[in-house]
Order: structure tokens, then sequence, then C-alpha cells
């Protein structure tokens, strides 16, 4: 994979935020690469009424984004001083997922990264209905920060969830790449709805069976042939059965993992959209940071 030379982190300048760019710069230290500290502002939150005088508004506007400026460039010099990395900053206006992606588009970005929530509520922007926008729109991998905590590690136990599909091929090798040092565990899950449906359409019982193994000898080739591409000493497959969302983060929870990779998910059917994807329920429910291939 294309070596990560430019990092864009979102920042609300919350504990979670904060957490996220402490991550963004940890890992801009281990790429020797740049980092990006980017701030959207909502157009609504620099409407103050119409009761006021546009001289007011004005000048309300213009102390808010020197406020924001200041915040930004101080934030920048602490990583700078910790990190030893280089640091741009940008403030922008607009809606969150359109000016994130736009940005790192322009800025050759190899990596995004937030956090799950914050003061401005970024965990509807970023993991919701915006995040899935996001993902569709952005041209890099996009990581969401689960934790809290700035004081970060270097990753050591990682679930990369593949399911065989064009979107997670690139999963095993943006693992590697994000967690070089870390234990990272192939994990392909068998969705145990599948077959919950074909034996309520009355599928004979050996048929079934026979089905089973046959797809588990599949993926068992095609994992055993994923590792031997990785060519990597800490990496392991395991293969198991039930509902995907569920299903890896109990395994990464198992693990005490402290990053889930997931490929994007292309699937356009009613049931996802009512449903929500996998990674969108993986984003949800993990304990973990999660890092989701464009």
């Amino acid at each position: 994979m294309q070596k990560i030379q430019h990092i864009v982190a979102a920042t609300d300048f919350s504990g979670p935020a904060n957490a996220a760019t402490t991550r963004a710069a940890l890992l801009a230290q281990e790429f020797g690469a740049e980092l990006h500290l980017i701030h959207i502002v909502h157009p609504l939150d620099l409407y103050v009424g119409s009761e006021l005088s546009y001289d007011f508004q004005m000048h309300y506007q213009q102390a808010q984004q020197q406020t924001i400026k200041i915040q930004l460039e101080t934030l920048a010099e602490q990583l700078h001083k910790q990190f030893s990395v280089k640091v741009h900053t940008c403030n922008r206006i607009g809606r969150a997922h359109t000016e994130i992606a736009s940005y790192a588009a322009s800025s050759n970005a190899g990596l995004i990264v937030a956090g799950a929530q914050g003061e401005n509520s970024l965990l509807a922007k970023l993991i919701g209905s915006t995040a899935l926008r996001l993902l569709k729109i952005a041209r890099c991998p996009v990581m969401i920060v689960k934790g809290k905590s700035t004081s970060v590690q270097t990753y050591r136990q990682v679930v990369a969830a593949v399911d065989l599909s064009t979107g997670s091929s690139e999963v095993p090798a943006l693992a590697n790449m994000i967690a070089p040092t870390a234990k990272i565990e192939l994990l392909l899950i068998f969705d145990s709805n599948q077959e919950a449906h074909m034996y309520k359409a009355g599928m004979d019982e050996a048929l079934l069976a026979e089905y089973r193994a046959k797809a588990l000898a599949q993926a068992e080739h095609k994992l055993d042939a994923i590792l031997s591409a990785q060519n990597s000493s800490h990496m392991s497959r395991q293969i198991l059965s039930g509902y995907p969302p569920e299903a890896i983060c109990e395994r990464a929870k198992s693990l005490h993992a402290d990053l889930i990779v997931i490929g994007k998910h292309n699937r356009k059917n009613v049931e996802e959209w009512l449903l929500g994807s996998v990674s969108k329920g993986i984003a949800y429910a993990a304990d973990c940071d999660v890092l989701l291939n464009h």
C-alpha cells in the first residue's frame, strides 16, 4: 500500500477529539507524516439571531473565528512539541463530511482521524449518516477513535475483519501498515442469518451441511493465501459464526483488541438501508478504535 504522508485529524477541542488528534499525531510520528488539524464550523453556529445588527453579527463571527484560530494554533504547537511532527491547521465553514473529505483530498491525505463523540455531537456527525457519506466520498481510510484518554500507545492487538469481498481485500495490508508491531488476527464471520434463511426456505439439512463445509474450506484456503501474501509472523486467522457486527466486536473484546480494521461495504439493499451497514454497526458498538478502509 502507498505510504501515508499526510494525516487529517478533525477536532472540536473536546476530550474525545483531543484523544483523536493525539492518536493522529502519534501515527504521523510513526509514519514520518505531516499532520493536518481541521475544525468545521456549521453555518448555523455563526448565526446569533435576526434581532441583532449586521455589524454585531460580523463582530461575533470574527471573534469566534479568531478564538478557533488561536485554539488550533495552540493545539498544533502542543502536538508539534510532543511528537516532533509538522502540523498544519485549517478552519472551515460547512457540512462536516463534505469539508473534511474535501480538505483531505486537497492535502493528498492517506488517513482521516476523528473522535467518536464530542461537544458538537461528532458521534452523530461522523458515525451516523455523515460517516457513511464521508466513506462514500473520502479517498482514504477513516479512523474513529473511541477512547477519551490522550495517553495513547502504539496498537498492540488488532482485529482485521474480512469477508473475502473486493471491499475488504486491502484490510490485512492496511492493518499491517497502521500497526506493524501489533498482533493481527484476520477474522472472518460466517453470517448465521444466511444459514437461518436457507433453513427456513426448506433446504435439506444434508445440503446445508455440505454448503457449510465447502464454504469453510474455501474461506480457510483464501485466508491462508492472504497470510502467505502478507508474510507476517505476527498475523493469524480465525473463522467464527454469528451476526457480523456483534461477532466482530465480541471477538475484539475477548482479545482486548485496541483496533478493529474493516473494509467498506457497498451492498445496496432495503435491509441494509433500514438496519445499517456492518461498518456502521461496528463503529457504534466497538469499545476500541475502528479503522474503515475507503
